[in-house]
């Protein structure tokens, strides 16, 4: 099955998301689960989850995606930055946790000047707390990142330092994201294969469970992070059509993250859908 999805706003609940989704034509959808750049989270309303939860079922549904807040920086220089990153990501994991067939995902951080190596222990040790708790979404995963400015997670050596930090290995992954990759220096449009190998040798593939999807206004290793429409930039349409339909990438979930509104996603999830190639 192709589970393809889109970024969708909470804001009318977790049900009204699946019914959003379904009729963009998508099977699992992203979220925020407070304002992206950062503040508080509305409560989980529990019949609300359960609604989602016999949506999700009766549509055949993937897993869904939760999406950490930018302001979240357990690498910053600044204590009470690092402690808000801690307190949002603790409550966003036991939220999503109490969702259907939920993951999380969110960005390791920036360092100031302190270098990667000096705060790769940082988020590891906000990881650790975060994942303290008896109930967790399916995976927290790391996403990989542009490598704009001074963040953290551009190099697949960056993420693994995390993650042979964390002490949850078995619910810790990495969320691929297409712009960020190329953005960062890997070749997904010339040697995808390539790529794919070096993430299996330094991270290791079954730890990959997301795959946000997004062309990319910039060239190869511009460490930009300025997403593109599907087809529309330097990865383009026939890269788009190589990566749904990898044999080691075809059974991930796929989360378009493009400059779109409602009718653009429909559009976009439509032509994937036709370059899709099910067996």
């Amino acid at each position: 099955m192709f589970i393809i999805g889109c970024h969708l706003s909470v804001s009318k609940g977790y049900l009204a998301m699946g019914k959003e989704a379904s009729s963009l034509g998508a099977n699992t959808f992203q979220f925020f689960p407070r304002n992206p750049r950062g503040g508080a989270a509305k409560p989980l309303v529990p019949e609300d989850a359960e609604a989602l939860r016999q949506w999700m079922e009766d549509h055949h549904f993937g897993p869904i995606l939760c999406h950490g807040a930018y302001t979240m920086n357990g690498a910053a220089a600044k204590a009470e930055v690092r402690d808000f990153a801690r307190r949002a990501i603790r409550e966003d994991l036991a939220k999503a946790a109490q969702l259907p067939h939920c993951r999380y995902n969110f960005h390791p951080g920036s360092h100031v000047k302190q270098g990667a190596e000096a705060v790769i222990p940082l988020i590891a040790d906000m990881l650790n707390d975060a994942m303290d708790q008896e109930a967790l979404p399916e995976y927290v995963l790391l996403e990989t990142m542009a490598g704009k400015g001074t963040e953290v997670g551009r190099t697949f050596e960056e993420l693994a330092e995390i993650i042979e930090r964390t002490e949850r290995k078995d619910r810790i992954g990495v969320c691929l994201d297409t712009c960020h990759v190329y953005d960062g220096g890997y070749d997904i449009v010339g040697d995808l294969d390539g790529v794919l190998r070096r993430f299996d040798e330094v991270i290791g593939l079954d730890r990959l469970h997301a795959v946000h999807l997004n062309d990319d206004k910039n060239p190869l290793g511009s460490r930009k992070d300025r997403h593109e429409k599907i087809g529309g930039g330097t990865i383009g349409l026939e890269a788009m059509g190589r990566i749904i339909n990898h044999l080691k990438l075809r059974t991930l979930p796929f989360y378009l993250e493009t400059p779109n509104d409602l009718a653009g996603y429909a559009a976009e999830i439509a032509l994937l859908k036709s370059l899709r190639r099910e067996d």
